[in-house]
């Protein structure tokens, strides 16, 4: 029998694994500071950098937050549960609700960033939604605030010509929106495709999402489809990933 060397875990990663289990049993609970970096060399026997990647770990993943000459605290945040499927369900939109009704019930999501303007898509999206010789979009540019906390921004580009004097235009498209206005236009969208990735941020994405260090995005681009097959709107959003837990729901 061939053996196989046993992986020995970091030290730094068994101390966030430690804090971790000590967060989830309310040893530690939302807004309370955890140990700080000489805490944790006391404790552990181990040296600075040791305690300050156990905790970077934690940062890492959105469970904690550093404040700048306090400490490092439990964040207090509650993550979004972002159900792919049932947002975009034409019961939701075409009911009068905001796609983020399936996410975040009551909870207070502001739009504190907006502006809606015509302008040349990049390259790649005027392919997917048809526009040719430099022929403009609706660009409508958001940031979306969750409690107080930067999560989403986002550029949604729908061909002008297609929502010209419509609501789309508008800074506040109505209930249901876009998607209900399109649907009132006779681009009643039947059909999406999401693809997600991830990678860190731009500088001036960390900025606007006040990213942690650290902290990577979910990058999700959305195409909407109309009933004759075409593409009616491409919408790119940056996502804080510590903010998100990605949930799909579906039969098999």
């Amino acid at each position: 029998m061939t053996s196989h060397p046993r992986v020995t875990q970091p030290k730094y990663q068994r101390i966030a694994d430690d804090l971790k289990r000590e967060i989830d049993a309310g040893r530690y609970r939302p807004g309370d500071r955890l140990p700080g970096e000489n805490d944790l060399m006391a404790t552990y026997g181990v040296a600075r950098m040791t305690a300050r990647q156990a905790l970077g770990v934690l940062q890492g993943e959105g469970i904690a937050e550093a404040r700048r000459g306090v400490g490092v605290f439990v964040r207090e945040f509650r993550p979004i549960r972002r159900r792919g499927i049932q947002r975009l369900s034409g019961r939701t939109w075409g009911g009068g609700a905001s796609v983020w009704s399936a996410d975040i019930a009551s909870r207070e999501l502001t739009v504190d960033q907006l502006s809606v303007a015509e302008r040349e898509a990049p390259e790649q999206i005027a392919a997917v939604l048809g526009l040719k010789g430099g022929e403009p979009a609706c660009v409508r540019s958001r940031r979306f605030v969750l409690d107080g906390k930067p999560v989403l921004i986002s550029d949604s580009y729908l061909p002008a010509v297609l929502v010209a004097g419509s609501r789309i235009t508008d800074p506040d498209t109505g209930p249901g929106g876009t998607y209900a206005r399109l649907a009132e236009l006779g681009h009643k969208p039947v059909h999406f495709q999401e693809q997600i990735r991830s990678r860190m941020p731009a500088g001036d994405e960390a900025e606007r999402l006040a990213l942690a260090p650290g902290t990577p995005v979910f990058l999700v681009h959305r195409v909407a489809f109309a009933e004759d097959g075409q593409a009616v709107e491409v919408n790119e959003m940056v996502l804080d990933s510590a903010s998100y837990i990605l949930e799909y729901d579906f039969d098999a």
